[in-house]
Formats: C-alpha cells, structure tokens, sequence
C-alpha cells in the first residue's frame, strides 16, 4: 500500500482503525493485500463489478490486477512515443533522452556483461521486465494506488516468465540434451552424478523462486513498515509520538523510492546473470 501525505495517511489510518474495530493489525493487512475494490479512503471506495465466471474460474480484476493493466498500458504509452522520437531524430530529446539512459545502462551493464555473446536477442525481454517492475513499483508509492509487486501471485508469474526464458536460452544454444547434460560439472565420480543430477535439477528451479520471494518480501516489508510506524500514533493513544512516527514513516518512504528502483535492477540483474550462466555453460 503506498505512503500518503501527512494528511493523508492520518485521515486513512483514522478511517481504517476504526473499520478494524480496534487495535488491531487487521487494518495493515487491509491496505497491503489485494481486494476487489479500489480503497480511496477516508474519501470513498470503488467496487469492481463482477464478472461471470469462467468454467468455474472466478475472472473479475482483482486491485492489483486493475494497477498491472495501468502499468502495462504506461509502458506502452510512453516507449511508442520514445520509439516515434527516435524516428524523427537519431538524437533524442526530452523523454526519448531521459529513457534512454536506463535503456543503454540495461544494455551495457546488464545483458551484455552477465550474458556476453548473443546478448542481443535478450535484450528486449530484460527491458521489458525492468520498466514493467521498475513502473508497478513506482505506481504503488503514488497516494491510492497499489503496489502489485507485492503480490506472491505477480512476482512468481514474472520468475515463471524468466524461468522458461533462461531454459529456452540454454537449449536454443546447445540442443535439448546437451543443455541438460552441461547441468552436470565434468570431473564428477559416478556414485555421485544421481545425487548431482538432483541437485541441478533442483537448482532450475530455486532460482526463480528466489526472485520471486526477494521482490515480493522487499516491496511489502517497505510499505508494512510505513504504515506500522503511523499506527503507532493510534496504538500508543498520544499525539507525542506523531512527530517521531511521522518523520520515520518519511524517511522509509524515501528509502522505498530508492528500493523500488533497486528491486527493478535486482530482478532484472539476476534473470540476466541467469540466461548467461544456461546460454554459456561451463565445460
């Protein structure tokens, strides 16, 4: 759940306290975790309508799949207008030059040093994870919104993505049963290669299931914290902490911004790092 402003934020934890009916920790879990209504609180909610089900499947947007589309639709925006600037210009101006920076430094310093020869053909998918984690992060620091990768569901579909990237990377570049045979290091006696052919296997999947809970614990921990420290005002039932709580809840937020941003990187380094190590095996 995002930080709001001063004024803001009492307002809501006011508001979510006492729909919480106490003292509770009910009402954090009420900010941070989906629902299928938007929370513009203390001001007014917005129920999502219902859809009909599908073959038994409940399909109606849920809050945070409503800010994923939000995101993916400002990504889409704003990179056909970079893309139309580079067009008119082989020297862009304005927005076109500010995203380039980040285009170039995923380039440069991500793919091409982590994956090395043939980088290229990855490119777009690493830039595409990048902005789409490095937008949903920014969009939940934003007063009512909400940050969907803090969502289990959202940080492990994005792993399974890069999972089945990295796998048909490193079978694209040494053939089906070669790529699974250079799992295994040479030199390995042969009691152990069943117990090592476990272990890798195992590997394949640890890694995405590291970048799934390294992204989903950091951006919910961030926003936990915020709004623990505000509701310390409520629980402590005195003005006198505000002052402290406030200015902690200040400072995790701007540190939010700086984690929202690392976060981005972190993922995207590590899927890279992850593609260089199944595309260039060691033998």
């Amino acid at each position: 759940m995002p930080f709001y402003n001063a004024e803001d934020s009492v307002k809501a934890i006011v508001d979510s306290v006492q729909h919480a009916g106490g003292n509770d920790s009910g009402w954090i879990l009420h900010h941070i975790m989906d629902s299928k209504e938007l929370d513009f609180q203390p001001f007014f909610t917005v129920h999502i309508p219902q859809f009909p089900k599908l073959f038994g499947i409940d399909i109606t947007p849920t809050k945070h799949v409503v800010f994923m589309w939000l995101t993916a639709i400002l990504v889409l925006i704003i990179f056909s207008l970079v893309a139309r600037k580079y067009k008119k210009s082989l020297v862009p101006k304005g927005i076109a030059n500010f995203f380039e920076l980040f285009i170039i430094f995923v380039k440069d310093e991500i793919a091409q040093p982590t994956i090395g020869k043939g980088y290229e053909r990855f490119v777009p998918y690493l830039l595409t994870l990048f902005f789409f984690i490095l937008f949903g992060n920014f969009l939940g620091l934003i007063p009512f919104s909400a940050t969907f990768t803090s969502n289990i569901a959202v940080t492990a579909t994005l792993a399974i993505f890069s999972f089945f990237v990295i796998q048909l990377g490193g079978i694209k570049q040494h053939g089906f049963f070669g790529y699974f045979k250079g799992l295994i290091p040479h030199g390995i006696p042969v009691p152990l290669l069943p117990l090592m052919a476990v272990v890798e296997l195992l590997g394949l999947f640890t890694k995405p299931f590291a970048l799934a809970i390294r992204l989903f614990a950091n951006m919910i921990a961030g926003h936990t914290v915020i709004l623990a420290l505000l509701g310390l005002i409520f629980f402590m039932g005195t003005i006198f902490v505000a002052p402290v709580s406030v200015l902690f809840a200040l400072f995790i937020y701007l540190l939010e911004i700086l984690v929202a941003l690392i976060q981005a990187y972190i993922f995207t380094i590590l899927t890279s790092l992850f593609i260089g190590m199944a595309v260039h095996q060691e033998h």
